[in-house]
């Protein structure tokens, strides 16, 4: 909001006296709170510093020691500049004491060689000052508009960045107490210069304060937190590209030799008011969302929903990863896919063979926790999280093809420890363990930076259980075909979630499913929107879904899955169903009928199964 000395010297009122700079040029960059006319020797007990004081010297000392101490005094309360007009007092310039004495302190002193009206020095300065004051107070209104619109719209962390961004002028960096960044916006600078090393980097960083500016480093930083659980740092990067535009002066530190030094420059007011509010909108959302992910999770799903959509440049993809601790540049990539079972404790409606609803919101937040707790216990980089209703995806980054089969093996069985079903366990020392196995809630990793959410008991949880020992596990892991690079890392998630999507009804308790795995379910699964494909499916079972539709208790369908899954082995078919021998001969007489086919025919029961193997992948969401 002021002006420097430099820019006063500048000003029309000020150029008509005819200025020179007698010394203390170095201090040109001081800032001037205010302009102060003074006749007496003893004005420095009146000031409060960052005051240029006008005098023309008729009552300054006669001796050199008076001049000296005069300007001492000067110096020491934080003056920022002594203008002294000539004629009056000193007629052909200031003394050369009062000069060397400036000089030594750094002060700036100027003479006006011609007669001025300090009045018109004062008016123009001042005017600047409160023209500048109203300017702020104008952006300090729309900073508390902007961000009282966001929280009202519940504007996610990327979107409160963007505008801190847009109303600073300035690079905005929003990271978790790891140091990991969840959130930034370069405002037109290189985002790579921006994120390179960053988390070295933050950590030099240290304020002293809850909001406070790091003139070393040049970043004002706020904690961003709420009900005194903070979990991230707002950083904003002051000044952009090494201006000093608006600034206020703060009284200047004594130095060793006890002298004051040059009044410290620390941001404006606005900035310091907007990155305080954009913290406070974003520790009001993540309290609106305090049942859903957190940040880090949040950008992760945005990462790879980027990559299956082709949203996002690849190369941004890697930088916002990189920023996360996920580097996967120069990495071998392979996608994961993590789902239920179809009759999983979270999967689909075995009857009819319908999808059935999307995985519930908690399940669906108990397995990815599980798989992101999975991925560091097999120590393995890589972006994780719920990918669809249904669905967990990962992208694993390894440093070379060699290691695939090992690092996929060990995720698999730290997956396969889990236990996610909302009850707490008991160590053989009797202390509680809930939730991930050797781990409670509250000394997780994330802890730091997921606030806020509900107690993990309190959920009513029926998520990822253990496998009981002679059944398949309640979920299915499949991976895609290892790439190595980025770009093609979108064909190797995608494979994965056929596979995992072709798989949700193979009884095998395979570890990891992969494309040979799933033979003719994984074929007719891409082949799903072939229209031919929906036609021989209408062809062959469609009079028995048009009966079904007609009589929803009976659901023939179910017993003509039985039949087929079991090889046509009527006993072990009836004894799968649940019916009585001859109730399930009945229901098979009643499906020849009305499909028109023999079911002791190979080739017809064939056929059948293809066509239901087929409706599989076509009702698959």
């Amino acid at each position: 909001m002021f002006p420097t000395v430099r820019e006063v010297l500048a000003l029309d009122p000020v150029r008509h006296g005819a200025p020179r700079l007698v010394a203390g040029e170095a201090g040109l960059d001081r800032l001037v709170r205010w302009v102060h006319v003074a006749e007496v020797p003893d004005i420095a007990s009146l000031l409060g510093g960052g005051e240029l004081v006008l005098t023309t010297g008729i009552g300054l000392p006669a001796d050199d020691a008076g001049l000296r101490a005069f300007i001492g005094d000067l110096a020491d309360v934080g003056v920022s500049g002594l203008v002294v007009e000539l004629g009056r007092r000193y007629v052909s310039g200031v003394p050369r004491v009062m000069a060397a004495a400036a000089e030594r302190r750094g002060l700036p002193l100027a003479e006006l060689r011609r007669a001025t009206p300090f009045v018109r020095i004062t008016e123009a300065v001042h005017g600047l000052i409160v023209d500048a004051q109203l300017t702020e107070l104008r952006a300090t209104e729309e900073i508390h508009q902007r961000f009282t619109e966001l929280s009202v719209e519940g504007a996610g962390p990327g979107e409160v960045i963007r505008q801190a961004a847009e109303l600073s002028g300035c690079p905005v960096v929003l990271e978790n107490l790891s140091r990991q960044v969840l959130a930034y916006d370069p405002a037109g600078e290189s985002a790579e210069l921006l994120l390179d090393g960053w988390e070295q980097h933050s950590r030099r960083i240290r304020p002293a304060g809850r909001t406070a500016y790091d003139a070393d480093s040049g970043w004002l930083v706020t904690e961003v937190g709420a009900r005194g659980q903070d979990w991230g740092r707002l950083l904003l990067r002051w000044p952009a590209g090494g201006d000093l535009p608006t600034v206020r002066p703060r009284r200047p530190a004594a130095t060793s030799n006890g002298h004051l030094g040059r009044p410290q420059i620390v941001p404006p007011t606005r900035l310091t008011i907007l990155v305080e509010r954009a913290a406070s909108t974003l520790a009001l959302g993540r309290l609106i969302r305090r049942d859903a992910e957190g940040l880090e999770r949040q950008m992760h799903r945005t990462l790879l929903t980027a990559l299956l959509d082709h949203s996002w440049p690849v190369d941004e993809v890697a930088l916002r990863a990189k920023a996360l601790g996920v580097t996967l540049d120069r990495r071998h990539l392979v996608g994961i896919m993590i789902r239920f079972r179809a009759d999983g404790p979270a999967g689909d409606s075995a009857s009819g063979g319908e999808p059935g609803p999307a995985t519930p919101p908690a399940r669906l937040r108990d397995l990815a926790e599980a798989v992101e707790h999975a991925l560091r216990e097999a120590r393995l980089a890589a972006l994780s999280s719920a990918v669809d209703d249904h669905a967990v995806g990962a992208l694993v980054a390894l440093p070379d093809a060699a290691a695939e089969e090992r690092a996929l093996g060990a995720f698999a069985a730290a997956l396969r420890r889990a236990r996610l079903d909302g009850s707490t366990a008991t160590r053989q020392d009797g202390t509680a363990r809930v939730d991930a196995p050797g781990r409670s809630d509250a000394t997780r990793p994330e802890a730091a930076s997921r606030i806020d959410a509900p107690s993990r008991g309190d959920l009513p949880r029926q998520g990822v259980r253990a496998s009981v020992p002679g059944t398949p596990s309640p979920v299915i892991i499949a991976a895609g075909s290892g790439v190595g690079g980025l770009r093609e890392a979108r064909r190797s998630l995608i494979e994965a979630r056929q596979i995992a999507d072709a798989a949700r009804r193979d009884r095998r308790d395979l570890p990891i499913f992969r494309l040979p795995h799933v033979g003719l379910a994984g074929l007719l699964h891409l082949l799903r929107d072939e229209p031919r494909v929906q036609t021989f499916v209408e062809r062959e079972l469609g009079p028995l879904l048009g009966y079904d539709a007609q009589h929803p208790r009976e659901q023939l369908l179910d017993t003509l899955r039985a039949y087929l899954e079991q090889g046509r082995n009527k006993s072990a078919a009836a004894a799968a169903a649940h019916l009585s021998r001859p109730a399930f001969y009945e229901r098979l007489a009643r499906i020849g009928r009305i499909l028109d086919v023999d079911l002791d025919s190979v080739d017809a029961c064939l056929s059948l199964h293809v066509a239901l193997l087929a409706l599989d992948a076509i009702r698959t969401p």
